[in-house]
C-alpha cells in the first residue's frame, strides 16, 4: 500500500509536481520544504521496497539496511544516502523512532501479503505508515507538541483509510486486502482472497463504515487545526481537504463492482490551493 500515491523522490521529478503532496509542500519556507521532501523521499524509497516484486528475503534485508542507516544517522555517522538529513533532524527534532516505525509498517507487507487484518492490526499499520509520517511532519510545520502528535494520529489515519478505500482493486492486484476482518465477517464475507472479496455484493457494508470512521478522523483533525495558527497548518490542511474530497467522491460513487477510479477535479484542486496556500 503506497503512502501518498505520488510522493516524490529526491529529484523532485514531474510525478511529484503533479501530486497533491507537492502542491502542499511547495508553499513552505525553504528549510521546511527541504525537510519534508527528505521525509517523503525516505518514505517513497522504503515503500518501493515493500511494493516491489523482488524475493521476500531480499526485501526484508533491504528494509533492515534502512534501519541500520537510521541508527547510524542518529549515532552521528550518517550514511551517504542520509547525509543531507543531519540538518533537518537537528533543526526540527525529528525522532528516530518515527523513521523506524515507518520501516516497520512497510515490513508488515513483506513476509506475507496483508489479507483482512483484524482491526487492531490495521490500526497499527495505519499508525506506522501514515501517522508516523505525520509525527515527523508536524515537527517540521512547527505545531505545539501535544497538538502535533494528536493531529498526526487522526489525520494520518484519515488519509490512510481513504487510500485503502480508493485502492481496493489496485491492492487486490498485488494480492493484498486491507479491509478489516471484523467488518468482513459482519457483512457475511468469510473469504480473505482479495480477488473474491472485491466482487462481493456485500462489499459496501464493509466499506461504508470504514469511510465513516475516516470522516470522524478528518473531523477530529479539523478541530486540532482550527485551534492552531493558520500558517502552521497550511500544508496539512491542504492534504486534508484534498483527501476528504477523494473520500466524498468514493462515497458518492459507491463500492459495488465495477468501480470507476475517482479523481478530484482540477477546479477543486485550484480552489483548495487558493484558499489555504496564500495565508
Amino acid at each position: 500500500m503506497t503512502l501518498e500515491a505520488a510522493a516524490p523522490s529526491a529529484n523532485y521529478g514531474s510525478t511529484a509536481s503533479n501530486s497533491s503532496f507537492y502542491a502542499a509542500m511547495r508553499i513552505l519556507p525553504h528549510d521546511q520544504r527541504e525537510a519534508m521532501f527528505q521525509i517523503y523521499s525516505f518514505c517513497r524509497q522504503v515503500d518501493d521496497i515493500a511494493d516491489s516484486d523482488g524475493p521476500r528475503d531480499e526485501r526484508l534485508a533491504a528494509l533492515q539496511a534502512w534501519r541500520n542507516d537510521i541508527d547510524a544517522l542518529y549515532q552521528g555517522n550518517p550514511p551517504p544516502r542520509l547525509a543531507d538529513y543531519v540538518g533537518s533532524v537537528k533543526t526540527f527534532g525529528l525522532k528516530r523512532e518515527d523513521f523506524l516505525a515507518i520501516v516497520d509498517g512497510m515490513e508488515m507487507d513483506v513476509p506475507q501479503d496483508i489479507r483482512a487484518p483484524d482491526m487492531a492490526t490495521l490500526d497499527l499499520y495505519c499508525d506506522r505508515v501514515a501517522s508516523a509520517v505525520g509525527r515527523l511532519s508536524v515537527r517540521v510545520f512547527g505545531l505545539p507538541e501535544a497538538d502535533g502528535i494528536e493531529l498526526a494520529h487522526h489525520l494520518g489515519r484519515a488519509l490512510q483509510l481513504t487510500n485503502i478505500l480508493r485502492d481496493i482493486d489496485e491492492d487486490a492486484g498485488l494480492g493484498r486486502l486491507y479491509l478489516p476482518r471484523e467488518a468482513l465477517l459482519h457483512a457475511g464475507i468469510t473469504s480473505n482472497d482479495p480477488n473474491r472479496v472485491i466482487v462481493e455484493r456485500a462489499l459496501p457494508k464493509v466499506c461504508l463504515p470504514l469511510a465513516q470512521r475516516a470522516k470522524v478522523y478528518f473531523e477530529k483533525s479539523d478541530e486540532i487545526m482550527n485551534r492552531n495558527k493558520r500558517r502552521a497548518v497550511r500544508a496539512p490542511r491542504m492534504m486534508s481537504k484534498y483527501y476528504h474530497a477523494i473520500l466524498d467522491l468514493l462515497i458518492a460513487r459507491g463500492f459495488n463492482a465495477p468501480r470507476e477510479p475517482v479523481r478530484v477535479s482540477k477546479v477543486t484542486r485550484i480552489l483548495i490551493l487558493l484558499r489555504y496556500a496564500f495565508i
